[in-house]
């Protein structure tokens, strides 16, 4: 049986503490009881703290805990779960964390982390010339603070050597998923997939706004962005646009990069995108019509660029996000 010690701290998000634990200790056990065959455990999994004492999580929720993080000190796996106070208060208030992550033996043993709490990893050394992920929001705070970390911000799930990382929010449910397919197969991560009736992601790209509402100063560019917003329909050439604006498209460019760290095509594609996502969510329109909405007029190519950005097509991504509700 496979040990898998969760690493409580006091501003977890209990969720992503309980969810994890209930999902681990029930593989091997839901599948099977749904098909009336024998339950076998086949995680065991221990909540823990640094003194065994209960944790404090963003919600209010206290979580009781049995064991210190020195009690399960023989896992197979240790996990972290997501930060859901303020990152930095957090982990300077958790430096036991960090001690006790720089002081497990890998390769022998596996880390793990979700969300926010890849920070933990990183501010341990874990993640320093390593391949790692983290929720797409905070993926440039990441980065700025951790620059020897090999950040993929599109990655729902990374591995390297026996170091895990999961993206946003939930992914913690493809954690597990991907620890059950590690530890004992593939089959068996299905089966609990369909016990939890949970559908594994590749990306979390699709749950981006694809950088293009960070905030800035400029007022060029502020005025060109609602140009383009107005404009998405039609064919557009930046020195025209430029011209408008009485600015050569060089300083556009300039004023562009600066502000969002995107060229103007850059964040029109982006924008329109974005518009097609909204598209998708929120109306029936078919792919068609939300192409030529946005600007496009070649079908394969918006298709190509869509799942390029978002990591899904456009039916997948309406099937996943619509908002649409039926009445009877």
């Amino acid at each position: 049986m496979i040990k898998i010690a969760v690493l409580g701290f006091n501003g977890a998000l209990a969720s992503a503490i309980t969810g994890i634990v209930d999902m681990l200790s029930l593989v091997g056990v839901s599948w099977q009881r749904i098909q009336n065959i024998p339950v076998h455990s086949l995680f065991q999994v221990k909540i823990s703290s640094p003194n065994g004492q209960p944790l404090d999580c963003i919600n209010g929720m206290h979580i009781a805990v049995k064991h210190s993080y020195a009690d399960v000190m023989d896992a197979d796996v240790f996990i972290v779960p997501t930060i859901g106070r303020e990152i930095i208060q957090t982990l300077e208030a958790n430096t036991a964390l960090i001690t006790y992550l720089k002081n497990i033996p890998t390769p022998q043993k596996s880390i793990a982390a979700n969300c926010t709490g890849n920070f933990f990893l990183a501010e341990a050394g874990l993640l320093d010339g390593k391949t790692a992920t983290t929720h797409w929001g905070y993926a440039e705070f990441f980065s700025h603070r951790y620059p020897l970390v090999h950040l993929n911000r599109n990655l729902l799930i990374s591995r390297d050597g026996e170091i895990y990382c999961a993206g946003g929010g939930l992914a913690w449910f493809d954690l597990a998923l991907h620890l059950t397919e590690r530890f004992y197969g593939i089959e068996t991560a299905i089966q609990t997939a369909k016990a939890f009736v949970y559908h594994r992601d590749a990306l979390q790209a699709s749950y981006s706004l694809l950088n293009i509402a960070k905030a800035h100063q400029d007022q060029l560019v502020k005025k060109v962005q609602i140009y383009l917003s107005d404009h998405l329909k039609q064919e557009l050439n930046f020195d025209d646009v430029a011209m408008k604006f009485n600015v050569t498209n060089r300083t556009l460019i300039r004023h562009f990069n600066t502000a969002l760290g995107l060229s103007p095509n850059q964040y029109l594609l982006a924008l329109r995108i974005e518009a097609a996502r909204k598209y998708l969510e929120e109306t029936q329109h078919s792919i068609e019509q939300i192409m030529q909405h946005v600007g496009y007029s070649d079908a394969s190519s918006f298709r190509r660029l869509f799942r390029k950005k978002t990591g899904l097509t456009p039916v997948e991504y309406r099937r996943h996000f619509s908002r649409q509700i039926i009445h009877r």
